[in-house]
């Protein structure tokens, strides 16, 4: 599409699929070259193989901090490094207040939260010691704003997301590094319509400004802008894309 990302690497977890492949692909056609990162080691090849061109696919564990540093040694060696962190892998449950106990809340906050924490800890440090003037772009979701039944601890994780997203962004502005969050709507994305969640499109359309079914793509145009030079005076903030389901 364009070269505005030429010459940068960027790194996406989640991007064996819906919204973290469809973020990788558009991130490579404005010339990034793309870290696919998923635990789908599989699935993350599939993806760099389709980008083609200087694509690479490294299979991790977010939630693992011995995962996530070997992840990060191996972009040093391929590229030498990342410009771009889009933190978007997470786990999108649809579980009932009275049916979450400690371990279902513990796994979604270690994968939701503290595995972007990990990640951005890891991806921040290597930015500023290769002296980078960086983009971290995370992932997180409109229910926080609409307070989404069945969805507790990821309503939580993705309320931390927003929280960290802004204090991250006050402590990395004098390192030339934007921190900036996206919270989608409802996607139609291969995990939502195989889950509980495809059964909420119409009531979800009938609360939006514009009308339709939200695709990756919608997301991923959003994140492209946020990771250019378009977006270098945009930090700390949350851009809500959910074609105004939910308006603040």
């Amino acid at each position: 599409m364009t070269d505005r990302l030429s010459g940068m690497t960027a790194l996406v977890t989640g991007a064996a699929q819906g919204i973290g492949k469809s973020i990788a692909k558009r991130l490579a056609a404005d010339g990034a070259t793309v870290v696919v990162s998923d635990i789908n080691a599989a699935g993350g090849k599939a993806v760099a193989d389709e980008i083609g061109g200087k694509a690479i696919a490294i299979a991790a564990d977010i939630s693992d901090e011995a995962s996530v540093k070997a992840l990060y040694d191996e972009i040093s060696k391929s590229t030498g490094g990342i410009d771009i962190l889009v933190n978007n892998a997470s786990i999108v449950p649809f579980v009932a207040w009275d049916d979450v106990d400690l371990a279902h809340w513990q796994k979604i906050i270690g994968t939701n939260l503290t595995g972007t924490f990990l990640v951005t800890r890891a991806g921040t440090d290597q930015m500023r010691a290769n002296g980078k003037q960086g983009r971290v772009i995370s992932i997180a979701s409109n229910t926080f704003m609409a307070g989404t039944p069945n969805m507790a601890a990821y309503v939580a994780a993705k309320g931390g997301v927003i929280g960290f997203t802004r204090a991250l962004a006050t402590e990395l502005g004098q390192y030339n590094i934007t921190v900036n969050a996206v919270t989608p709507g409802l996607i139609e994305s291969d995990g939502v319509k195989a889950s509980p969640h495809n059964d909420a499109f119409d009531f979800v359309e009938m609360l939006q400004a514009v009308k339709g079914r939200g695709q990756p793509e919608h997301i991923a145009d959003v994140v492209a802008f946020l990771a250019s030079n378009d977006a270098r005076w945009v930090t700390g903030q949350t851009l809500n894309v959910d074609a105004g389901m939910v308006r603040h």
